[in-house]
């Protein structure tokens, strides 16, 4: 959901693209957004954007567009250096979340699982990780062990609770770190390049699990290089340029079917070898798979 509201019928530049769809009720709006680190380097730049509630949105774009930081401004973790962020209708500045209920209620509401479970993972045990942002929340005991109990059932990590994450597979650390998110039961979920280092059976478990998760009504915002996990999951997709501003939004379809939108992104690019005396051109994406085109 863009800010007209028309349906899309093909990939359109950013000031005319626009997305149809049936959800109404706006959950993030960022309004001419910049976002510039000290010393001067330029992660985003003018953004707008609006997400629906229950909307899966992917992110996609080269290294160093600015997914990340995008992420971590959607989060709260990082604030605009121009331009204005608003989450359920409020206004989002360090001000404002430096207050302890303004706070808790949004990070009730929004949680980022990190690209690099490492960094996520901190406490001494499992069941420590999962029991950390609930108990933030002031929510009672019981309430809290009951989250845990429904989560690792659902993530099937059970027999995990006990064990220290340092000790854990990359899998078993991915599923730790989402579950530390679920716990909190937030509206949405924010993914950074989620599939980065799974196995293919852990990354086919994931995107299962998001599928569940997307039907369940949960808001999913993801940021990654995996065209395949997008085409899968996401309704709608959302391209940043190397020059760090919004270069398309849409419906995934159409975004992914565009290879000249695709080849301009540097999400794919083409290769060129020989079989004989005939030259033949593949298209190759920079995700695990490769996607060929003759």
């Amino acid at each position: 959901m863009t800010k007209g509201g028309a349906t899309t019928r093909e990939p359109m530049a950013p000031e005319r693209a626009v997305i149809s769809s049936e959800k109404t009720e706006t959950i993030f709006n960022l309004s001419q957004v910049t976002f510039q680190y000290p010393g001067g380097s330029m992660a985003l730049e003018s953004l707008d954007l609006l997400v629906g509630r229950g909307e899966s949105l992917g992110i996609l774009g080269a290294n160093g567009c600015g997914k990340s930081t995008l992420l971590e401004l959607l989060d709260g973790l990082l604030f605009p250096s121009c331009g204005e962020y608003e989450a359920f209708g409020t206004k989002i500045t360090e001000e404002i979340l430096s207050h302890e209920e303004a706070n808790r209620q949004f990070r009730s509401r929004v949680g980022l699982v990190f690209q690099r479970s490492d960094v996520q993972l901190f406490c001494p045990t499992v069941r420590d990780e999962l029991s950390f942002g609930p108990l933030q929340l002031d929510l009672p005991n019981e309430q809290v062990s009951e989250r845990i109990r429904d989560v690792m059932a659902l993530l099937e990590i059970d027999q995990l609770a006990d064990r220290a994450p340092f000790s854990l597979s990359g899998g078993e650390k991915k599923k730790v770190a989402i579950g530390s998110v679920l716990t909190m039961n937030p509206d949405v979920l924010l993914l950074d390049e989620p599939g980065n280092e799974l196995d293919p059976r852990t990354q086919a478990w994931l995107i299962e699990f998001l599928l569940q998760l997307k039907g369940a009504g949960k808001t999913l915002v993801i940021a990654t290089h995996d065209l395949g996990m997008v085409d899968e999951i996401c309704d709608r997709v959302m391209i940043l340029g190397e020059n760090h501003r919004l270069l398309a939004d849409g419906q995934t379809d159409l975004i992914l079917g565009s290879t000249e939108l695709l080849l301009k992104a540097n999400l794919i690019h083409e290769h060129y070898h020989r079989h004989g005396g005939i030259t033949h051109r593949h298209l190759h994406s920079h995700d695990v798979g490769h996607q060929h085109e003759h």
